[in-house]
């Protein structure tokens, strides 16, 4: 049996795992910081380090290549990085220097779109036709698989779900525009809209949790918080629930999937984001979209976007999954 490596670049993680074809395992799964601040070179190193590491532990399979998943836009014909405004990248030929490091040969495609695919392929959306889902971490991302395939669009941009305007005149995004889902509802808008009710004096426990100091607040802490009765935060949690449930609202009306997978830390917050969620979704979607369609969490926490990415060298290299 054959096996490819899956590198999932995220804005925080670097996460590679080896796959079997079949998706029956997975070899060396490791993982360490991003650290994109030290620039695009520097993390090429770490990705080509990680990738040796998996495939050393994957010794005496049959490693036929690497499939990438990056933030984009990004060129999935040239395996050009177009813009990442999370790691600061721009026209960087992120596929090839990851081929020459490890002389394999490589695909590239969006992480979102790995992350779904993966989800479709051996997590939450398995056994579906259409579906659409959202990664909500540093950033939201987006992918859609129709019929088996990820939709690309015209020129490789479909699925930027994130970057969907829920407020004409809305918070400022690191993409540009103004009020889009990503900068309500990532893990960074967040923990900032928590920090910004908290220096408006609003009564929370929530500083107790960084001893005072709010620059260390994240989304995961405001979930721990709302779990353990924080008013505050379970309102923090409950308002990232009804921006979801808008932009989940407009997916369903759009293309009426059968299912829509979120995956990332926000699904630490369970029910108490998903009950809330769906709620709004159902209240704003129409009737006959939203009945068919199931709102879930993924399954493969932490692995989705290493399986879609070895999914996705697979389907283009060998035309199927």
């Amino acid at each position: 049996m054959r096996y490819v490596v899956g590198i999932d670049i995220g804005g925080t993680n670097i996460v590679v795992g080896t796959v079997a074809e079949d998706g029956s395992e997975m070899l060396g799964l490791v993982s360490e910081p991003t650290i994109s601040e030290q620039g695009a070179n520097a993390v090429v190193g770490r990705i080509t380090k990680l990738a040796r590491a998996s495939m050393a532990a994957a010794r005496g399979h049959d490693v036929a290549g690497v499939g990438i998943g990056s933030p984009g836009p990004l060129n999935t014909t040239t395996g050009v990085v177009l813009l990442t405004p999370n790691l600061g990248w721009t026209n960087f030929p992120l596929r090839d220097r990851i081929t020459e490091a490890l002389g394999l040969p490589a695909t590239l495609d969006n992480d979102a779109n790995c992350a779904i695919f993966g989800e479709w392929w051996r997590g939450a959306a398995r056994g579906s036709q259409h579906v659409v889902g959202l990664t909500i971490g540093t950033g939201i991302g987006g992918g859609i698989v129709l019929d088996g395939e990820v939709y690309r669009g015209a020129s490789d941009i479909a699925g930027e779900i994130g970057h969907m305007t829920i407020d004409l005149n809305g918070r400022r995004c690191k993409c540009g525009n103004y009020g889009c889902l990503e900068a309500y509802a990532s893990g960074p808008a967040i923990a900032a809209r928590a920090v910004e009710g908290i220096a408006d004096g609003t009564d929370t426990s929530l500083p107790k949790y960084v001893n005072g100091d709010l620059s260390k607040i994240t989304a995961q802490l405001v979930y721990e918080a709302a779990h353990d009765g924080d008013d505050y935060a379970l309102e923090v949690v409950k308002d990232t629930a009804k921006f979801l449930g808008v932009g989940v609202a407009n997916i369903i009306n759009i293309f009426n999937p059968q299912v829509v997978v979120i995956c990332g830390g926000v699904t630490l917050a369970g029910e108490r984001l998903f009950g809330p969620l769906r709620s709004e979704a159902k209240r704003r979607a129409f009737k006959p979209a939203v009945d068919v369609c199931r709102i879930v969490p993924g399954e493969l926490t932490g692995t989705a976007g290493v399986y879609g990415a070895a999914a996705v060298f697979m389907r283009r290299t060998w035309g199927r999954v």
